[in-house]
C-alpha cells in the first residue's frame, strides 16, 4: 500500500478526513511526563524527557526480527533532507519535512489525512540545508518551528493554523529547525545561524497564545558573567546557535541543552578567549531561563565541533554508587558522563579515532595535541568539521547499559583565512575545510557501555552515516546506514538481523509504536516514509 502527497502552496490541504476521523487530542502535561510508558504514543521528539529514545515494546526480538516486511510507503514529493520523528497519537502520524511541509499520515496505511506547505520569503539565509526535526504536541496542537525563525500553532485535527509568531529576524541569518519542547506549560525552542554572525538564543513560549515567557541568550551582553571571554566587539555576532532539541529532568526542573560553534568558524584570531556558551551544554531552570551550570566542550572552538548533541539523562552505577548524569557523545569525539546536578566531568573518553587531544583533564578541558589550530596553509585534525557524530539522535538501553549512537570515523585539512570585518547577518567563516580520503572516510551504528566509555560493538559502514537510532527492551537496535539500508541489530552482540534498502539516503532517525496489537517501526528516507512490522501481523 502507499499513497502520494498532493501539497497546495496556498495552505492546508484536506485529504481523506471522509475515510478516516481525527479524534479531539487533548494531550496534557502528565500525558507527557509519562513518556512511552503507553507504547501506542510518541509524544516527543525522543519519546521522553531523558532523550535515551528507548521503547518498551518486545514483539520484535533477535529470534524474529528477520521476519520484518515493509508494509506501506508514504511518497512527500519534497526534495530535500528528511530528519523528522514524527508524533504519533491514536493511529496517526504527524510529520513534518524540509521546507516546512507537514503531513497527518494514517499509521496503519501510510494514508495522508492533511497537508501542510509554509510559503517561505525570498531571501532566507540557511546554512545547511532547510531542514525541521519535527511537531512538538500539547492540548489539541501541534507546533512547529520555521526556517524563516517563526514558531506556529496548528490544530492537529485538520492543520489549520492558528497562531504564527516570529521568534526573530531571517533577514539577520536567524532560522529554526529543531522540534520543539513542552515542559510543563510552555514551548521551549531553538534556532539555527550561527554561520551568520548573529547571537544565539534559546526561548520559551506560551502555547495558547505564542506570547514569549523567557529568552536566554547564549553569548552573554557587555558585562554579564561569560562576556569576558569575548572580545567586546563580537559579542552581539558570536554565533552559539541552539539548533537541536535538548532533555529535562523533572525532578530538579533542569532542562538541558546544547549549542553551536562560536562565529567564526575557523579563524579564532579575532575572539581571542574562550568564547562561553558556545560548543558547552547548558543547564537552566525551565520556569526562568536562568542559568544553573554550564559545561564547555570545546573552548575557543576553531573545528566547527558544536555541542548540538543530544544530552541523554540517565542513572548509572559508577564507582560503586548510583550517578544522576548527564551523557554526550560530541562532536569533538569525545564521549562525556557529567554529573546532572552540578556538570562536573565524571569521565569522558574518545568514542571515535582522534589526533588533536590526549584526553580531558580534571579541570575538566581537553589536553590537547598541538599543530592542530587551523592555518593558512591547512592542518590534518581528525574528527573533520562534522564530527564524531553530529545532530543524529543516539539511544540509551539502561537494561543492557548501552549507549548506541551512528558515529563518523572522518578527518580534514581545517584552512584558515583572516576574517574581514562582519556586520550582524553576514555569513561568516574565517576559512574552508578540505576532507581527507586517507584514512577513508567510514562510519558505524556502535555500542558504548557509558559507564567505563569501552566500545562494545560495531557495524562498520563504508562512508559516514547520518542516520539517528532507537532501541528496545526487545533487544533490538534499529538504525540506517549512509546510503539507505534499514536494519535490525540485535542490542547485545552487534549481529545484523534484518535489512532493506529504503532508495534514499537517510538522515532521521526511526520510531517504533503499537497499534492494534503490532508492534511498527516507521523510517524516513529520500523523501519517503517506510512502515514495517512482522510478516503475518
Amino acid at each position: 500500500m502507499s499513497s502520494f502527497v498532493h501539497r497546495s502552496m496556498l495552505g492546508v490541504a484536506l485529504a481523506g478526513l471522509a475515510a478516516v476521523a481525527l479524534n479531539a487530542q487533548n494531550i496534557t502535561g502528565p500525558d507527557i511526563m509519562k513518556g512511552l510508558s503507553d507504547p501506542t504514543r510518541w509524544l516527543t521528539i525522543y519519546g521522553d524527557y531523558s532523550g535515551s529514545r528507548y521503547s518498551p515494546l518486545t514483539q520484535i526480538t533477535p529470534a524474529n526480527a528477520a521476519q520484518l516486511t515493509p508494509r506501506w510507503t508514504f511518497q512527500t514529493g519534497v526534495i530535500g533532507n528528511f530528519e523528522a520523528t514524527p508524533v504519533v497519537l491514536d493511529g496517526v502520524l504527524y510529520f513534518t519535512g524540509a521546507l516546512n511541509n507537514a503531513w497527518a499520515i494514517e499509521a496503519r496505511t501510510g494514508k495522508q489525512l492533511w497537508s501542510y506547505h509554509r510559503a517561505l520569503p525570498a531571501g532566507l539565509k540557511v546554512c545547511c540545508g532547510p531542514v525541521n526535526r519535527g511537531f512538538a504536541i500539547y492540548g489539541d496542537r501541534l507546533f512547529m518551528t520555521t526556517l524563516d525563525a517563526h514558531l506556529m500553532a496548528f490544530e492537529a485535527k485538520t492543520g489549520k493554523v492558528l497562531w504564527d509568531v516570529a521568534m526573530a529576524d531571517y533577514n539577520l541569518g536567524y532560522a529554526s529547525t529543531p522540534a520543539p519542547l513542552v515542559v510543563k506549560d510552555k514551548l521551549i525552542v531553538g534556532v539555527a545561524g550561527g554561520e551568520y554572525a548573529n547571537r544565539g538564543f534559546l526561548d520559551a513560549y506560551d502555547p495558547a497564545t505564542g506570547k514569549r515567557v523567557w529568552r536566554f541568550w547564549t553569548v552573554p551582553a557587555k558585562g554579564e558573567p561569560g562576556s569576558e571571554t569575548w572580545p567586546d566587539n563580537v559579542l552581539e555576532r558570536g554565533g552559539a546557535p541552539t539548533w537541536v532539541t535538548g532533555t529535562y529532568d523533572p525532578a530538579t526542573n533542569l532542562l538541558f541543552w546544547g549549542t553551536g560553534n562560536p562565529n567564526p568558524d575557523w579563524d579564532g584570531s579575532t575572539r581571542a578567549g574562550d568564547n562561553l556558551y558556545a560548543a558547552s551544554l547548558l543547564a537552566l531552570d525551565a520556569d526562568t531561563g536562568k542559568l544553573r551550570w554550564h559545561y564547555q566542550f570545546t573552548p575557543h572552538d576553531t573545528h566547527d565541533w558544536d555541542a548540538n548533541q543530544v544530552p541523554v539523562l540517565a542513572d548509572l552505577q559508577i564507582g560503586g554508587q548510583t550517578r544522576k548524569v548527564v551523557m554526550q557523545a560530541n562532536r569533538n569525539g569525545f564521549f562525556y558522563v557529567l554529573d546532572r546536578a552540578t556538570g562536573k566531568v565524571i569521565q569522558a573518553k574518545p568514542f571515535v579515532n582522534l589526533n588533536w587531544a590526549t584526553g580531558i583533564g580534571a579541570d575538566g578541558k581537553p589536553q590537547e595535541i598541538p599543530g592542530h589550530e587551523p592555518t593558512e596553509e591547512g592542518t590534518v585534525t581528525c574528527p573533520d568539521w562534522y564530527g564524531g557524530t553530529n545532530f543524529m539522535s543516539p539511544s540509551f538501553d539502561a537494561s543492557r547499559n548501552l549507549f548506541f549512537l551512528t558515529v563518523r570515523e572522518t578527518c580534514a585539512k581545517f584552512i584558515r583565512r583572516e576574517t574581514p570585518e562582519a556586520k550582524v547577518g553576514d555569513r561568516t567563516m574565517g576559512g574552508n575545510v578540505q576532507p581527507m580520503t586517507e584514512p577513508p572516510r567510514r562510519g558505524a551504528l556502535r555500542a558504548i557501555d557509558p559507564r567505563t566509555g569501552e566500545r562494545k560493538w560495531s557495524v562498520e559502514y563504508d562512508g559516514p552515516g547520518w542516520a539517528g537510532v532507537t532501541s528496545t527492551a526487545g533487544g533490538v537496535v534499529f538504525s540506517s546506514d549512509h546510503a539507505g539500508t534499514f536494519m535490525a541489530v540485535d542490542s547485545s552482540t552487534g549481529k545484523v538481523l534484518y535489512q532493506y534498502q529504503t532508495g534514499g539516503a537517510t538522515y532521521a532517525p526511526p520510531t517504533t509504536y503499537m497499534l492494534d496489537g503490532t508492534q511498527w517501526i516507521v523510517q524516513p528516507s529520500g523523501s519517503t516514509v517506510t512502515a514495517f512490522s512482522l510478516a503475518g501481523r
